[in-house]
């Protein structure tokens, strides 16, 4: 990518009439052959190019909450934002766009053209494996942040890539499963949170999904011409999932490239389905047009100039992301003001839990990215009270198998330089080449190992924290020998024991043997892997690292109430694992996992004075909310996680998110829970009721509430909505605005969301109790006044029966700060 964005002075701008002639004459002027060329990747991650013509090619990345680049190296590092249930959870534009401008910056850094996010599926189910990825189980939310991200990102002149097009809730069987759904709910929810993405931000790329779609799979599914081409307007790049086209029909739809390549099942197939006329050049024409005008945008293209020209400021993506975690983390309990805890009067707290010093910064899956550094609760809570005692004591085990191990713990016996020693051989062992790395979980995908490698060796010099055994291993797919302290200790095949595509990835199978250590000895770490003769996608991964093994579970935790009985404060940091939430399965229950439950109890017993943030990318049950002082959802907080919560707890920042889903008290209570396929087929029987819309169905038919209810947070400060108003009568198609007069009536600053939802309880159709329609969020001083306008688009009012309808009469508009607030009502009539 050019970063100076200085086009020839003759070309055309990108979007232009003469550009669009350009675009033209050049893909006609392209062989048949040339044409299907570029339909399918070059690679695992880009584009081919084609000199002739002055294209050359478009480097998409994953992923949504950071731009990894075209490899998984973590020399070359990136930026790791919030997750995007943490993005949501803002309810701010303005903060969507900015963390959309950071990953932008960072796919300019990177020579990228393409961001591979947002992922925008519904939270329909609490237990969907790629909830924290998502953002929000309410469409409008999720269609306003998604619009706010697609912008940012575009800002930047790169494409962003709202996914995965369509119904696609659930991991389970993820690349054969049938989403059957209603037409009505379709509209209204699922494609719906795509559709500002498209028509607002004016998305360049879309991603279609793995699933099926009522019966046909998504990248051959109508639905990419209707609504997406026709009603939308769209005309970027449709680009599968990787691996998501699955034959020639794909081409007869809206599908315009396939991914990864170069091999894949277009290519010499698609060539002859147009010659035989199963497929019209016609079709392939206009792809090839839709590739060399994302090509042309993102300034890939000569002849044509980028839609982007000039950049906006560049802004620190660290402070973005430590932003973003603060203004995402929801405080749901404040027992008697806890929080902020008083700064000058803490002596000592006490930390506990695993995920303090562990923390989970981002979920598994294409969406992980290498940070230069994470910061958890622990060294954030530490490095922001000098001259206080904080102590720590893990108190429940969390992470499960192997862990990388801590980069500041490995010496290259080689190079003498921190890391380890990477080294290529070849079928005869000699050397090919050899690199320095930094971090103990290696991972290739599509490149980074070199022609003819028949084999990887490792080599380093671990240094022990502790004293005692400790169980080292190695994890992988494949033929490996592995050496401690030169005793070889493994010589075998470790078996996949998933059939999840690229689950070894992130979470390998593994051989793990103890080593006895003094505090600071160092034991040398030797393994040599046998690559494979044939991959059908290239991608090998190799974790070397530490398992956690407890003999005393109990004796952990109470060394945490110890700690905790005479501290001015209990800090308990609780959450999830890589393997409850990650892609590629979803989860079995919404437990934390481990005896996480008993610590947290067991530490409030002793001091009330205690805190718990939850790390987790989506709802867990907490049995112990009413037990404690206070709780604080942190969700997956990214690089600087660590610093945001103690900013947090200590008052330095006021915690400004809001729900962006319900949270339960019981699993047996969740509305909408199953994503398991039964004969292949997830059938979303609830219609439009989903989320807090069918936690609302079910309470009024006496079933059972949430624990937390959708948008429900608190802050550190109180205020008070004076009298709204909106027009009271407006034509049917017609946006409404809501002012809300809004006072700070607290001692500090702080924000404030103002939601609005309607309803209309006397309809002659199916409707939600009630639906979020608009909001809007201000931040104000202690006594400062604002009038908050929330326009509410003139499709809340409607719903879908073979076209948007329209029923005349009057609804109810209810302002108020959660879904089960008592609100403020104001009737208007649509005429």
């Amino acid at each position: 990518m050019n970063p100076t964005l200085s086009p020839a002075v003759t070309a055309p701008a990108a979007g232009t009439p003469d550009a669009e002639a350009r675009i033209r004459e050049l893909a006609k002027s392209l062989s048949l052959e040339e044409q299907i060329q570029l339909l399918t990747g070059a690679d695992v991650w880009a584009t081919h190019a084609l000199p002739a013509i002055g294209l050359s090619r478009v480097v998409m990345s994953d992923g949504p909450s950071g731009v990894r680049g075209e490899d998984f190296d973590e020399r070359h590092d990136s930026v790791s934002l919030p997750s995007s249930s943490a993005l949501s959870a803002t309810w701010s534009v303005e903060t969507a766009h900015r963390y959309g401008q950071v990953l932008g910056q960072e796919a300019r850094r990177k020579g990228v053209h393409a961001v591979l996010g947002p992922t925008i599926n519904l939270h329909r189910s609490p237990l969907g494996g790629r909830h924290f990825e998502c953002m929000s189980e309410d469409p409008r939310l999720t269609a306003t942040m998604a619009a706010g991200y697609v912008a940012g990102v575009q800002s930047m002149g790169v494409g962003a890539t709202p996914k995965h097009y369509l119904a696609n809730e659930a991991e389970t069987e993820r690349f054969t499963s049938d989403s059957v759904v209603d037409e009505r709910p379709l509209r209204e929810l699922y494609l719906a949170a795509f559709e500002d993405a498209v028509t607002e931000a004016r998305a360049w790329l879309v991603m279609s999904s793995y699933n099926s779609i009522n019966g046909t799979t998504a990248s051959e599914n109508d639905l990419l011409k209707t609504p997406l081409s026709t009603e939308w307007g769209f005309d970027g790049v449709v680009v599968s999932d990787w691996t998501g086209v699955r034959s020639i029909d794909a081409a007869n739809a809206n599908q315009d490239l396939e991914m990864p390549g170069p091999v894949g099942h277009w290519g010499p197939k698609l060539l002859a389905a147009v010659n035989d006329g199963r497929v019209s050049r016609s079709a392939i024409l206009e792809k090839v047009i839709r590739i060399l005008r994302l090509a042309a945008r993102v300034g890939s293209l000569n002849g044509v100039s980028p839609s982007v020209t000039e950049l906006p400021a560049p802004l620190n993506a660290a402070a973005v992301a430590r932003e973003v975690a603060v203004r995402g983390a929801v405080l749901v309990r404040n027992r008697d003001g806890l929080l902020p805890l008083d700064r000058p009067a803490l002596a000592s707290v006490a930390v506990s839990g695993h995920n303090a010093e562990e923390a989970r910064t981002q979920g598994g899956g294409s969406a992980t990215v290498m940070p230069k550094q994470n910061v958890s609760p622990l060294e954030g809570l530490r490095e922001a009270l000098p001259g206080v005692s904080v102590s720590y004591a893990r108190g429940a085990k969390v992470a499960e198998g192997l862990q990388a191990f801590p980069r500041t713990s490995l010496h290259n016996p080689v190079s003498g330089v921190p890391g380890l020693r990477v080294t290529f051989l070849a079928e005869d062992g000699t050397e090919i080449s050899g690199e320095d790395r930094l971090a103990s979980h290696l991972i290739w995908f599509g490149v980074g190992i070199p022609e003819g490698a028949a084999a990887i060796r490792m080599e380093t010099d671990w240094t022990a924290p502790t004293a005692g055994i400790h169980h080292l291993g190695i994890g992988t797919v494949g033929r490996i020998r592995l050496a401690l302290n030169g005793e070889e200790v493994f010589n075998g095949e470790i078996e996949d024991d998933t059939d999840v595509l690229g689950a070894a990835l992130f979470d390998p199978p593994k051989t793990v043997h103890p080593v006895t250590t003094a505090a600071g000895g160092t034991v040398r770490i030797e393994a040599v892997y046998e690559l494979p003769k044939q991959q059908a996608i290239p991608f090998t991964a190799i974790l070397l690292g530490e398992e956690t093994v407890v003999e005393d579970p109990q004796a952990e935790i109470d060394a945490a109430v110890e700690a905790a009985r005479s501290a001015d404060v209990a800090v308990v940091v609780v959450g999830t694992s890589a393997a409850i939430e990650s892609e590629g399965f979803d989860r079995k229950d919404l437990d934390l996992p481990g005896r996480q439950n008993e610590l947290v109890e067991a530490v409030a017993a002793v001091n009330p004075r205690t805190v718990v943030v939850v790390n987790s990318g989506s709802p867990v049950l907490m049995p112990w909310l009413d037990k404690v002082g206070a709780v604080l959802l942190g969700w997956f907080g990214g690089q600087e996680f660590g610093r945001a919560i103690a900013d947090i707890l200590l008052g330095a920042e006021e915690p400004g998110g809001r729900l962006p889903t319900t949270w339960p008290a019981a699993l047996a209570d969740v509305p909408v829970l199953d994503t398991t396929p039964v004969d292949g087929k997830v059938v979303y029987s609830e219609g439009i009721h989903i989320g807090y819309r069918a936690w609302l169905k079910q309470q009024a038919a006496g079933g059972a509430a949430p624990a937390l209810p959708f948008g429900y947070g608190l802050g550190y400060t109180t205020f008070e909505f004076g009298a709204a108003y909106a027009r009271e009568s407006v034509p049917a198609g017609s946006d409404v605005v809501v002012h809300v007069p809004v006072r700070n009536t607290g001692s500090r600053s702080g924000r404030d969301v103002v939601q609005v939802y309607l309803d209309r309880p006397e309809s002659t159709v199916e409707r939600p109790v009630r639906w979020l329609a608009g909001f809007a969020g201000t931040h104000l001083a202690p006594g400062g006044t604002e009038s908050v306008e929330v326009r509410i688009p003139a499709r809340s009012f409607a719903h879908y029966d073979g076209g948007w309808q329209f029923e005349r009469g009057t609804f109810r508009i209810l302002v108020g700060r959660h879904a089960e607030d008592d609100f403020q009502e104001l009737a208007i009539e649509v005429r």
